[in-house]
This record gives C-alpha cells, structure tokens and sequence, in this order.
C-alpha cells in the first residue's frame, strides 16, 4: 500500500465531510448515548471485578443475535435474549468470584461456537455476519436509534434506584449483607441491567469489541479519581469522547469505525495511567 492510497483511507472523505456526518447523524447520537451508559455502569464492572463477564455476556450475546439472524428474526430481540440468558446464569450460579470465573470461562466459547455454528449456517449477505463481530455503528437506522434509546433509558433509570445499595455491595460486600441489603438480589439486577447494555452495544460496536466501551473508559477514571461522584462523570466522558471521536474521525475515511474507537479508549486510558503515576509519585514525595 502507498502513501496516497493510506491518506485517502484516512482522510478520503474530507472533502464531503459535511455531507456524510449529516448521514451518520444517527450514528453519533447512539455513540454518545452508548459511551455515556457504558461508562457509568463500567464503574461497577470495574469495582466488582466483573470485566470478564462483559466479555462472556458479549459471546452468549452474539450466539443470539446470529441465531435470530439465521432464522429472520430481529437481531436485536436475539441480542437481549442472549444476553440476559448469559447475564442471569452468571448473577446466579456465581455468587462467589472464584465461581464467576469459571461459568464465564464455560460460556464464553459455549456462546462463541454457537454463534459461529450459526453464521455458518445463515447464507445471506456476508456483511451481516461480519457486522455481528465488529458491529455497524455507521449505519444506525432511525428504529435502532430508538430501541437504543429506550433500552439505555431504562439501564439508566434501573441504575439510579439501585445505585445506593449497588455501590455499598460492590465495595464492601461483607458489610452490605451484615447491613441488610440484599446482595443476591442486587447482584443479579445488575447482571440483567449489564446484559441490557452489552447488547445493545454488541448490535452497534459488534461482539469482540464490546469492552472498550464497558471497561476502558471506568478503568481509566479509577486511575485519576475516587470519589463517588468523580469517578462515574469521568468514566460517562470518556466513553462519550471515544466512541463519537472515533465516528468523527472514521467518516473523514474510508476505515471501519472501531478501530478509531478502540484507539481513542486506549489511548485515554494511558494518559490516566500516567497520570495516575504522577500523582501517586507527588503524594508519596509529599508524605516524606
């Protein structure tokens, strides 16, 4: 490949920037709806140690979605179901981390053999089929747009009746049952609200890359914030910014949008780690 053919992979469509953004207008508000709840509900991934299941609820999540897609069903109905299938059997039978572990180990190729086993079978477009690994956020149409919106509406609603109690238990879960809150119970409404929001992320950003939007952007804020307030505004930013930059980078070009956003994530996580270093070499310095 030459020179000019990777500018204008990367920057080919400068010329009608303007027109093409206004086509993927759909595209960026599911981005920033997307990076927003993603990063809120990363939070808890992150302090319950549950970045795995983002992942094993993404492979049950995509078996789903190809089974519906096999069958002519709504690929997004075959997502939840999926998804909420895997989420449920994880809040349920891993109550223990050590036991979580091992259940998503389990379903993880469980979900990803199935899924395979079922694009395998479907013989329609072949885009359809890659579309469910790296999704097709730029090409959101007005009816997704709104399953999405509803969808992440009541995540968010969910979220912030459960967020007291979810917060205490996914910091100190000892002391939240000898306090009286409901750990089973609040662990499994969170699994099912996780699920809700993998797929519906693994529809837009596709199954293998579903944690960029779930994980890296709370990682990276837990890396320059701790206070309960901090750390949620951080992490909702920094999704937002890697999921609509990379769109609005992508667009310029002819390149699928997720490696722009996997790149932004990443590298936004690097600054907040070097920050964090920084931070933590000051107030050790100051401590002398």
């Amino acid at each position: 490949m030459s020179w000019p053919d990777v500018t204008d992979a990367l920057f080919g469509g400068l010329a009608d920037y303007g027109a093409i953004l206004a086509l993927v207008s759909n595209s960026v508000w599911a981005g920033a709806i997307l990076g927003l709840v993603g990063g809120l509900i990363g939070v808890f991934v992150m302090q319950r140690d549950m970045a795995f299941a983002v992942h094993g609820i993404s492979e049950l999540s995509f078996a789903g979605a190809a089974a519906a897609l096999l069958i002519g069903a709504d690929v997004v109905t075959g997502s939840i179901v999926g998804s909420l299938i895997a989420a449920a059997l994880i809040g349920w039978l891993g109550a223990r981390a050590r036991d979580r572990n091992s259940i998503i180990g389990v379903l993880m190729p469980f979900g990803l053999g199935l899924g395979i086993l079922f694009l395998s079978l479907y013989s329609g477009r072949s885009a359809n089929r890659f579309s469910l690994l790296t999704g097709q956020i730029v090409s959101v149409q007005s009816d997704q747009l709104g399953w999405l919106i509803a969808i992440c509406t009541v995540v968010l609603l969910a979220l912030l009746v459960v967020w007291r109690p979810l917060r205490f238990d996914s910091l100190d879960p000892q002391s939240a049952a000898a306090r009286g809150v409901p750990t089973v119970g609040v662990s499994l409404a969170f699994m099912l609200l996780l699920g809700l929001v993998v797929a519906v992320a693994v529809h837009i950003i596709g199954a293998l890359l579903v944690m960029a939007l779930l994980v890296t952007p709370a990682a990276a804020a837990m890396r320059v914030a701790s206070g309960p307030v901090a750390v949620p505004v951080l992490a909702a930013l920094f999704g937002v910014v890697a999921a609509v930059g990379g769109i609005l980078l992508a667009v310029m070009g002819t390149l699928p949008v997720s490696p722009y956003i996997t790149t932004i994530s990443f590298a936004i996580y690097l600054v907040c780690r070097a920050v964090g270093s920084r931070q933590g070499r000051v107030e050790r310095a100051s401590a002398r």
